[in-house]
């Protein structure tokens, strides 16, 4: 905005009334100029009016509203993260001593055993502190460190689901191709691949949450760390980690959907061909434990963002649950249901248990 000021003649009869005239204009422009920069000042300052720094610690508040029930929570809780500790334990344990299980099938699936235990185990040992003894305290580097392992987790996990319906889609419908296809040097160059798309998609995330400022709240209203979480504590702009962190996983875990969509459709195409309906039982027998883990997957994740996008009116507390279950429901049901599905692996599971117990009591 500018002021015009008056031309101001030499001399005349009423000069000094001019000359006050544009003295009183002048200051009104020095005040009026200075009243628009202090307001534009205000509206560039950050909404805090505190030093903007990275916080030494953040706090976990766990589940808001429901602190005084923090310790009957922390019972089902503790059981499901030990049942999956036991679990994906024995299996790992099982695939590994025994040479017949040496094979594409099992080698993915204690790749999803891995990073089960790897999601469960990043954040439930500070959850359960948090319940048992008020532990809400974590280090910036820690909380950091639980982010990325979370995402990094949830990310490797998806495509390791679609590494399987590849496997069971090379089973079915070029099954003489088999052996061939799925060599465990093929196996390993897909775990690292896996390994490299995962780190590749969520380390920037901890890079953008590094570069930003805090100015104070370190209050994360969660039981554990994550991106957005974190975010909405600093005092800037915010854009770029809400766009990047929505997108990118977001278009990852489509993908991995679509190709494993894909893979199925062409199973089911290759059942129909077969000739009897016992050929195509068994065969589709093969594939049920696979989609009942992609299920217990891909149902909770696509219901949380449902939640938090469409559920407005819907308890906060209740979304930090949902994201609780998301992080315990798989690791533990994944070997139950390998366990119970998979004769391979449950006489496997049987010889190498009992055997042990006949030794230790002999011993």
């Amino acid at each position: 905005m500018y002021l015009k000021l008056p031309i101001i003649p030499s001399a005349g009869p009423d000069a000094p009334c001019k000359h006050l005239t544009f003295l009183l204009c002048c200051m009104t422009y020095f005040v009026y100029s200075r009243l628009i920069v202090h307001r534009f000042k205000v509206q560039l300052m950050p909404p805090f009016n505190l030093t903007s720094s990275t916080p030494a610690t953040f706090i976990l508040a766990g589940i808001p509203g429901m602190e005084k029930s923090h310790i009957w929570i922390s019972i089902p809780f503790c059981s499901m993260y030990l049942a999956a500790l036991l679990g994906n334990g024995a299996l790992l344990f099982v695939v590994s001593t025994e040479q017949s299980l040496h094979q594409p099938m099992y080698l993915l699936l204690s790749m999803l055993a891995v990073t089960d235990l790897m999601l469960s185990t990043t954040t439930v040992p500070k959850m359960l502190a948090l319940f048992w003894f008020s532990a809400g305290e974590i280090s910036f580097g820690a909380c950091l460190t639980q982010v990325f392992f979370l995402h990094f987790a949830s990310s490797a996990e998806s495509m390791i689901l679609m590494a399987m319906a590849f496997d069971r889609f090379v089973a079915i419908c070029y099954p003489l191709r088999y052996a061939a296809v799925l060599t465990q040097s093929a196996i390993a160059k897909t775990g690292l691949v896996i390994l490299l798309r995962s780190f590749c998609i969520i380390f920037p995330c901890v890079f953008l949450l590094k570069r930003l400022p805090f100015c104070g709240h370190n209050v994360i209203p969660h039981t554990y760390c994550e991106h957005m979480g974190i975010a909405r504590l600093a005092c800037a702009d915010i854009s770029v980690n809400i766009v990047y962190g929505l997108a990118m996983p977001v278009a990852a875990a489509v993908l991995d959907v679509v190709l494993i969509a894909v893979s199925y459709i062409l199973i089911l195409q290759a059942l129909f061909r077969l000739p009897s309906r016992t050929a195509r039982c068994k065969a589709f027998n093969t594939c049920v434990s696979h989609v009942c883990v992609i299920f217990l997957f891909y149902i909770p994740v696509f219901f949380t963002v449902l939640t938090h996008r469409f559920g407005q009116e819907i308890p906060h507390h209740v979304h930090i649950l949902l994201a609780n279950l998301y992080i315990l429901f798989p690791p533990l049901l994944n070997p139950i249901v390998y366990g119970v599905r998979m004769r391979q692996i449950k006489e496997k599971f049987m010889k190498v248990f009992l055997c042990s117990s006949v030794h230790f009591l002999q011993g």
